[in-house]
């Protein structure tokens, strides 16, 4: 997907969503339903006008730093051999974000539902997402697994990225199926992310001594 492309229909979705939300306003309670227990049951409100604005504004806010990030990384023309699926990935996040506010906008007008089972699902295929980013990433200083050892290898970079492409996206698939686990799934859900966060960052340590030893 290119930029341009990216652009547009980023800001047609977040435009699209602030729409509804003032569609919405006069049938919409004050406060507003804006924070989920791990049973998925409300258990905290914020004001109508923080329901209505905040997930958009963070929208706004996220998809203009992910813009920004390509174009001020001094490793600028790594990002650009995979700006396409980086691409594809901003347009991904702000379906997610987007996804949570149609939710938020559901529940406040009285719709019931789990909140952790309509999550969950979106939560892994976005890990599924970053998981194929990482595939194709290549050194840079702001996206991907950056540790002072993939920072300084590209062949560590590399490596470390594949491990972690297949983690992610493995926690991706444990997080869709912990949607059927009710409160429980939260909890396997983080302990499948910290690891796959975390067992990359020691991996990426020992390639590198492998390395400067060999």
């Amino acid at each position: 997907m290119s930029t341009r492309t990216t652009i547009f229909v980023s800001v047609t979705l977040i435009a699209s969503a602030v729409l509804a939300g003032l569609l919405l306003w006069s049938r919409l309670p004050d406060p507003m339903p804006g924070h989920w227990n791990a049973a998925g049951e409300i258990d905290g409100y914020i004001s109508k006008f923080w329901g209505v604005f905040l997930l958009p504004i963070i929208s706004i806010a996220l998809t203009g730093l992910f813009l920004i990030v390509p174009r001020i990384d001094p490793l600028k023309a790594n990002i650009a051999q995979f700006r396409a699926a980086f691409n594809w990935f901003i347009v991904a996040f702000v379906v997610y974000i987007l996804y949570l506010y149609i939710l938020t906008l559901l529940a406040a007008l009285g719709t019931l539902f789990n909140m952790t089972l309509m999550l969950l699902p979106a939560v892994g295929l976005l890990f599924i997402g970053i998981g194929y980013l990482m595939s194709g990433a290549k050194r840079n200083f702001f996206i991907g697994i950056r540790t002072p050892w993939t920072l300084s290898s590209d062949t560590v970079w590399d490596k470390t990225h594949k491990l972690g492409s297949r983690l992610f996206m493995l926690g991706g698939v444990v997080t869709i199926l912990c949607a059927f686990l009710g409160e429980s799934g939260i909890w396997i859900m983080l302990v499948a992310m910290l690891g796959a966060s975390f067992v990359p960052i020691v991996y990426s340590y020992v390639l590198y001594q492998r390395e400067t030893k060999s």
